[in-house]
């Protein structure tokens, strides 16, 4: 298994103070690329995301025919070739762990004159594209996948797209941003409807690059044919990222820590709303906009929380934070229930029975089920828990030593370079003892 030799080893017990920032939004900084590339004149990026996933989609459009100065300390320079202006690359494109960059680039290229093959890691090569490709297809794009439905991912150039009006059967930015991107190159205007809100990130992008995109409630159109103008990005820090702190200061006593300048998009806040439920005391200050996104400073003292059931609506905007809110769960008293949250079997891994298994392991009491997890807060133990390759649940874990009785050791955690290098560095900093 790939970074099986790579483990954290978290002695028991300590708090988190002072005031840090974490590296860059992952979502935001995909899309600088991207959207930079296929920009008219020069896009100049600070607070860049230099994880292993954003270099991945940076390398694409290298690859591409793009020039791309950096990332040095998060700065990128990119040149755009504008909306016609990528080259057919020479060999297949490599993903590694990234879902975002493979099903966002297959809306994208399904518009190219030009044929390309998108591949990943072991991980991605096991997860569901068919979301993205089916309304593809309904455009006119021509898409193959395994029989299974999954990379790698074979897109024909040349074909000619029309507008379609999408609903989507399930709350998904990724596949959102997918059409939405093909729809820039598609005959008429291109629609999706979500059933529930999911992260806004492309539109706010989008306009901030000049290019026109309707919101009507739940409903976003763009029309094709338009283009898109240089402009300058100040990536805010990455609110998922900042969900280990902010779980980790609620559940260790005495803390008191400042997360730095993150990005509090009303689409991602989920985490904060459950967290403050719970009686979190997590409080926002300086709040401000850069770039079209909303970021503000957030203070988290340590509380006594206690279990909820998880509001539905709260679910696609928190989907990537519920590995660290289950550690919180485990250490709040009573019982939270999670429903509605299916999604989490298709990530990285499957969330919901890597984290119960890891929870048991610790002695609490977590039950899976079909769409979501049922947890018992209690007293966490130590043990050794296996991250399945999962970043977000190798950091979850760490942060649950705060509050174990004993050693917490986790396998397998190469893979939290893809979305925050330097997290073994900035958690000792902040008061967690973690060795890799």
């Amino acid at each position: 298994m790939s970074g099986s030799d790579l483990q954290f080893t978290v002695t028991p017990g300590g708090q988190l103070h002072g005031e840090i920032r974490v590296p860059g939004d992952k979502s935001i900084s995909h899309r600088s690329i991207m959207l930079g590339s296929l920009a008219e004149g020069v896009t100049q990026v600070s607070g860049f995301l230099e994880g292993e996933d954003n270099l991945a989609t940076l390398n694409a459009f290298r690859m591409l025919g793009v020039q791309i100065d950096g990332p040095h300390d998060g700065n990128v320079t990119i040149h755009g070739v504008g909306l016609r202006g990528l080259k057919a690359p020479t060999e297949p494109i490599y993903l590694g762990n990234s879902g975002t960059s493979m099903r966002l680039l297959a809306g994208l290229f399904s518009a190219q004159a030009f044929d390309c093959v998108l591949t990943g890691d072991a991980s991605l090569s096991k997860r569901p594209m068919r979301r993205v490709t089916v309304p593809l297809e309904k455009m006119g794009a021509r898409i193959e996948t395994s029989e299974a439905g999954t990379p790698p991912v074979k897109i024909y150039g040349g074909q000619k797209l029309s507008a379609i009006d999408y609903p989507l059967p399930v709350a998904s930015a990724q596949v959102k941003s997918s059409i939405l991107l093909a729809g820039l190159y598609a005959n008429g205007q291109t629609c999706v409807t979500e059933p529930a809100p999911t992260r806004d990130h492309t539109e706010r992008m989008l306009r901030g690059f000049g290019y026109d995109v309707q919101s009507n409630g739940n409903r976003i159109c763009v029309q094709g044919g338009g283009k898109l103008t240089a402009t300058n990005i100040d990536v805010p820090a990455d609110i998922s990222s900042t969900a280990f702190f902010m779980v980790g200061a609620s559940i260790a006593e005495g803390s008191d820590i400042t997360l730095q300048h993150v990005g509090i998009n009303p689409t991602r806040i989920g985490v904060i709303n459950i967290l403050q439920q719970m009686g979190a005391n997590i409080t926002l200050h300086n709040e401000r906009e850069v770039g079209g996104e909303p970021v503000a400073d957030i203070r988290v003292q340590s509380a006594h929380l206690k279990g909820i059931a998880i509001p539905e609506d709260q679910v696609p905007l928190a989907i990537d934070e519920f590995p660290a809110i289950f550690v919180a769960a485990a250490c709040a008293e009573g019982e939270t229930v999670l429903t509605g949250a299916k999604e989490l079997r298709v990530k990285e891994s499957d969330r919901i029975q890597a984290m119960a298994d890891g929870l048991i392991t610790l002695g609490i009491d977590a039950t899976p089920t079909e769409d979501g997890i049922v947890i018992q807060g209690g007293k966490m133990q130590g043990g050794v828990i296996d991250s399945h390759g999962d970043h977000r649940i190798a950091m979850s874990f760490a942060m649950a030593a705060l509050q174990a009785t004993d050693t917490i050791t986790i396998r397998d955690c190469a893979n939290v370079n893809t979305s925050f290098p330097g997290f073994v560095k900035l958690a000792n900093t902040a008061g967690l003892a973690i060795s890799q």
